[in-house]
């Protein structure tokens, strides 16, 4: 009988079982986990198949298994796969899955005797297969057991006998980040950085007794009434003394006394003992100029210690959480190399302040979790309470202060620095203000949007705008734009949805649903994509709302996506009243206890705005495309008449002067012809804000029903939207979005748009696009050109890139709702307009406009 071994399996893990057919794993899997932690492939092979051994449901069962699977690790349970998994291409989606929610993946390698795996697939009825397979199968397996940790496993168990399978026991282990049990009193101290002095002095102004050396040196503190302290990182670089700083708090781990999780100078002061190549910057000179004069022993001890510090610490029952750089909730309690990046580094928003600086991403603003959330990382004058979370860091080597946190009391205490040890390259307090003079709040200044602009969003970080880009802003906003008073938003720009690989197809619903589904967004709405030209509509219940609420007398504005006036002030003035007429027969200005409503919509028909640009480019292509194909057709024919064999460059012709008749077809359905306002429809889907309240989180339903409302209202003016609901996790509702989608465009429809319908939506800490475009190849034909449609050109076309597109459109799209919100909190006329310039700037990008 072999010796019990003990197989650690971290908590929260994903665990892969890998072995030949008939090795034992599913036995193990029953023996050792809940029937409920185990996946098994047999067993969704039977509950798509309603037969475990068909293999030709295998695809399908393992995409079933992907999705359980991860549902349950969103949970954080441990999972189990109970499959052969002797392929690495088998193995690397559980790796990928593993990595995507944070977990450890583990596996269990059950390596026993061919003859023992041949003997029981022989005993079972239900296995018709070879001895071949299993003989391939264990094949694979000794071919990947030196490769899986390179693949990702974690921890990798062998088990090479029955004997060793039956003896074996399995053991959960807690994450080393786990500490639920210790429930403190805690004294969380913010960053150090090599200042010993203040950290002494903060130390006993806490009531810790300081334990000395026979130099004298601070090796250790302990608190009478058991007390501990827990650091946020960065003991090291740039103060006076990072060899007594790490001195004391080693004593203090190592005596119980005090937890400690790393910070990125810890991590770049490990890299830099371990002899490997770094940057001397950021104060690391001082500390291996310090660390230099002490022993190689201490040296060592330092390294060990500093490579030993975990990314963050989970305390008291999970209601305190202790990270460098802090840390979002859903990484409470994971392990991955992703959660540690962001525990001793932060995110930032891919941006450079005035001083070169990274700007790091609020995470903070955005922390609705239960724990609180202590951490250091980047210096503040002053330490607040921000949703459950606080900085600790007060910049002490930068001149400022040492500041802790006792918990559960949530008193802060500080000592002060003695001098400045090290000069920011940011200064740690903003300098005094110069008291300037005070002005309207509907006052506009041209400082406010020229040069290089840096907006604070709550949605998305700080967003900058280049001084290029404004200068552009700056000319179409002078010259063009309404009474920037009446200008308080601008759409943002929509990115397509991935290009499609399907025949013929350069777009396609199947990719915006799957995105959407990528991105945790299980129910998202098809709204049909009007052709017409995007409006901005602001509309007051009567002229004195106009003049009290925006300083201008009049019903309103309707403008384009720049900021332009649609239409001459009389004929404005006439639409705002049936707008005006519409609201009010619906009722909505009771209802939103409003005096006014801004409408996002669609102004139809395309030609009403667009008439000249239809003239001139579209209808001149398409006139000379006709007449130039047609004289080469009518020479083709000619030359076949003669007995030329032309058969291909006729065909050719034929095909692009079917192009140029589609092309002509494409843009005539989306003109009419209008008198005045008539002819001129209008078609909201989205109400963005009424006085005191904006709706972007407000699920689109509703904004489609009040969209209904004013149709009702006014059928004359209002058009409306068409929609539908789509579940992205079930294939006959994806399916039914895709005929959908079909029926549009057959009709001649531009196509759709794709929505969570739930608005607002975020992906962990980002935000998810908010729509994405779904155009239909009719009208695709006029954005590419008459011939797009030819395999050639499909092809070249399918390397289009979206990257910019969409990083554009979730930014402009942060200054939009950032600009709503202003407004709706009633902040100053130029606190709302550098949003909505920021948008227009923005607009300037170098993006392919036809995407």
């Amino acid at each position: 009988m072999s010796e019990p071994r003990v197989l650690r399996i971290p908590d929260m893990a994903l665990v892969v079982l890998v072995g030949a057919s008939g090795s034992g794993k599913s036995t193990f899997a029953r023996t050792h986990f809940a029937p409920t932690q185990v996946l098994s492939s047999d067993a969704f092979r039977a509950m798509v198949a309603d037969d475990e051994n068909d293999q030709s449901a295998t695809t399908a069962a393992f995409e079933a298994l992907h999705v359980v699977a991860g549902k349950r690790l969103a949970a954080g349970r441990i999972t189990v796969v109970d499959a052969t998994s002797v392929q690495r291409e088998a193995r690397a989606p559980l790796v990928a899955l593993a990595r995507e929610h944070d977990v450890l993946p583990v596996a269990i390698v059950l390596d026993v005797p061919e003859a023992v795996c041949r003997q029981r697939n022989e005993a079972r009825t239900d296995r018709t297969f070879g001895p071949h397979v299993i003989r391939r199968q264990r094949g694979e397996l000794h071919r990947s057991l030196r490769a899986l940790a390179k693949e990702g496993f974690r921890r990798v168990h062998v088990l090479r006998s029955v004997e060793e399978v039956d003896a074996a026991r399995i053991e959960i282990e807690p994450l080393l980040n786990d500490r639920r049990t210790e429930t403190g009193p805690f004294d969380v101290i913010g960053d150090v950085h090599g200042c010993r002095g203040e950290l002494e002095g903060l130390l006993t102004t806490l009531g810790y007794d300081l334990v000395r050396d026979e130099e004298g040196r601070a090796v250790g503190a302990h608190h009478p009434a058991g007390r501990r302290a827990v650091f946020v990182g960065d003991l090291v670089d740039r103060g006076p003394d990072t060899p007594g700083v790490l001195r004391l708090v080693m004593g203090m781990v190592a005596g119980g006394d005090a937890l400690c999780v790393c910070g990125n100078h810890e991590q770049k002061l490990v890299r830099a003992l371990s002899g490997r190549t770094v940057q001397v910057t950021h104060g690391l000179a001082e500390s291996l100029s310090q660390l230099s004069g002490q022993s190689e022993e201490f040296r060592a001890a330092v390294r060990e210690f500093c490579d030993g510090l975990v990314s963050h610490y989970v305390l008291d029952g999970g209601r305190l959480v202790v990270a460098h750089a802090g840390l979002p909730e859903r990484f409470h309690r994971r392990a991955s190399g992703r959660v540690r990046s962001l525990a001793l580094y932060g995110d930032t928003t891919g941006e450079t302040d005035e001083y070169g600086l990274p700007v790091r991403y609020p995470w903070a603003n955005d922390y609705r979790g239960a724990a609180t959330v202590l951490y250091g990382h980047t210096p503040t004058p002053q330490v607040e309470w921000v949703n459950g979370t606080m900085c600790l860091d007060t910049g002490v080597v930068f001149g400022g202060k040492l500041t802790a946190l006792r918990y559960p009391e949530r008193e802060v205490v500080a000592v002060v620095a003695q001098q400045v040890w090290y000069e920011p390259k940011r200064p740690l307090a903003p300098p005094p203000a110069v008291q300037a003079p005070a002005r309207a709040p509907d006052v506009l200044d041209i400082a406010d949007v020229t040069g290089k602009r840096m907006i604070a969003t709550a949605h998305h970080g700080t967003i900058t705008v280049r001084a290029e880009q404004a200068a552009a802003a700056l000319e179409v906003m002078s010259r063009f734009a309404v009474d920037p008073r009446w200008l308080l938003y601008l759409p943002p720009t929509m990115a397509p949805t991935a290009t499609s690989t399907r025949d013929g197809l350069l777009e396609h619903p199947a990719e915006a649903f799957a995105g959407f589904r990528a991105a945790g967004v299980p129910l998202v709405v098809c709204e049909e994509k009007h052709m017409g030209s995007r409006a901005v509509v602001l509309v007051c219940r009567d002229d004195a709302v106009g003049a009290q609420r925006f300083g201008v007398p009049g019903p309103g504005t309707v403008v384009t996506r720049t900021g332009r006036p649609f239409f001459p002030p009389a004929l404005t003035a006439q639409l705002l009243e049936r707008v005006r007429a519409a609201v009010t027969a619906a009722g909505l200005w009771d209802e939103l206890d409003t005096g006014w409503m801004l409408l996002d919509a669609e102004l139809l028909p395309w030609s009403a705005k667009a008439g000249g640009l239809i003239r001139d480019q579209y209808a001149a292509v398409g006139a000379a495309a006709g007449a130039a194909l047609s004289a080469s057709g009518a020479a083709l024919a000619a030359a076949a008449a003669r007995g030329i064999d032309v058969a291909d460059l006729a065909a050719g012709m034929t095909a692009r002067a079917a192009g140029a008749t589609a092309f002509r077809e494409a843009y005539r359905r989306y003109c009419w012809p209008t008198d005045g306002l008539a002819g001129v429809q209008l078609a909201p889907f989205q109400v963005l804000a009424a006085e005191g309240a904006t709706f972007h989180t407000r699920a689109h339903d509703w904004h489609l029903a009040v969209a209904d409302r004013l149709h009702e209202a006014g059928t004359e003016l209002f058009r409306r939207t068409a929609s539908l609901v789509v579940d992205t996790t079930d294939e006959a509702s994806v399916a039914a979005g895709t005929t959908w989608w079909e029926d549009l465009t057959g009709a001649g429809g531009e196509g759709m748009v794709v929505k969570p319908l739930a608005n607002l939506t975020r992906e962990g800490r980002r935000l998810v696009q908010p729509g994405v475009k779904v155009r239909g190849p009719e009208y695709l034909r006029l954005i590419y050109g008459p011939e797009y449609a030819a395999p050639a050109n499909l092809e070249r076309l399918r390397g289009r890139g979206l990257g910019v597109k969409r990083a554009l459109a979730l930014r402009e799209y942060a200054l939009g709702l950032e600009a709503l919100e202003r407004l709706a909190a009633g902040e100053p006329l130029w606190r709302v307009h550098e949003c909505v310039f920021a948008v227009l700037a923005l607009e300037s990008e170098p993006v392919d406009p036809r995407l």
